[in-house]
């Protein structure tokens, strides 16, 4: 442990060496806050030992919160390309009976409501008996999993995508966008599935862990910083798609998001971004070793 002094007016702080450069440089430029001139502490300009301590709890979620990013860049193609892919596949469930693409999107809905009673009932207790926690796995470790498994959604997708190209250059419908392509669009609900089941560990995840380890006092700029990664994530979503379409389209070639899919490469799209979430990953599971928890009992 490392004890900061401040004057002999003050609280001391005490922050563990486990965390990273970065925060322990933080809580020292901090720990400054506390120092002020006589009369500034006469006229009530100076902080308080609580409020530089609130400013350390919520500085110390940013790690967190940016590499979570990729997984709500990901999380921005549900609803998106996959819908899109879906509209040029065969979606005759019955003769003269078609379903919506978009309609696919209930897996991830029918996933989460399955597999959250599973996780509480059957996947905690047995991570329990292993880890002696009583929530089984931390919040951190659900949330790396959940991003795990979007990797893994982001894989299939590619894979899914390569088969339908190659089945509508097999059956010559590459310059016929409007043609529908004879492959079956349920060859879609793995992902959709893989989808909802990263949703049951990171979405809760991040819920849970941004509303416990703010402060009381401060629990609604936690639940604000957890919708802010899914808002900026799709912000960056967006961004990433225009810079690819300027780059691909650049020298002449077809664009990756070309209205005719079936000229496109949304497979190359979903394999970028399942190296961004690898390498983000990476990046997380540094930051979330070293995280210490506001609370023992959350640990």
């Amino acid at each position: 442990m490392e004890l900061l002094s401040m004057s002999p007016t003050f609280t001391c702080t005490v922050i563990s060496t486990k965390e990273t450069p970065m925060i322990l440089f933080t809580a020292r430029f901090l720990n400054k806050a506390l120092l002020a001139p006589d009369d500034f502490k006469e006229n009530r300009k100076v902080c308080t030992v609580a409020e530089v301590e609130e400013a350390k709890s919520v500085l110390r979620l940013f790690p967190i919160w940016v590499t979570c990013l990729a997984y709500a860049v990901v999380f921005a193609q549900y609803s998106t390309f996959f819908t899109k892919q879906g509209a040029t596949m065969d979606r005759t469930i019955a003769p003269g009976l078609d379903i919506p693409a978009a309609s696919l999107q209930t897996f991830i809905s029918i996933t989460i409501v399955i597999f959250v009673p599973i996780y509480d009932r059957i996947f905690v207790p047995i991570a329990r008996v292993f880890t002696r926690k009583p929530s089984g796995i931390t919040m951190l470790q659900r949330i790396g999993i959940g991003m795990f498994i979007s990797i893994i959604s982001m894989v299939v997708a590619a894979l899914v995508e390569m088969k339908r190209l190659k089945t509508a250059k097999d059956y010559g419908l590459l310059d016929m966008p409007s043609a529908t392509v004879p492959m079956s669009i349920w060859w879609l609900v793995p992902q959709y599935l893989l989808a909802g089941l990263a949703d049951v560990f990171t979405m809760v995840g991040l819920q849970e862990f941004f509303y416990d380890q703010v402060p009381n006092e401060l629990k609604s700029i936690g639940l604000a910083l957890y919708l802010s990664i899914f808002g900026v994530g799709s912000f960056l979503s967006s961004f990433l798609i225009s810079a690819i379409d300027d780059a691909t389209t650049w020298a002449g070639e077809t664009s990756w998001f070309s209205s005719n899919l079936n000229r496109a490469h949304l497979d190359y799209f979903y394999w970028l971004l399942g190296g961004i979430s690898v390498v983000e990953l990476a990046i997380y599971l540094y930051f979330a070793k070293s995280y210490i928890y506001n609370r023992a009992g959350t640990a």
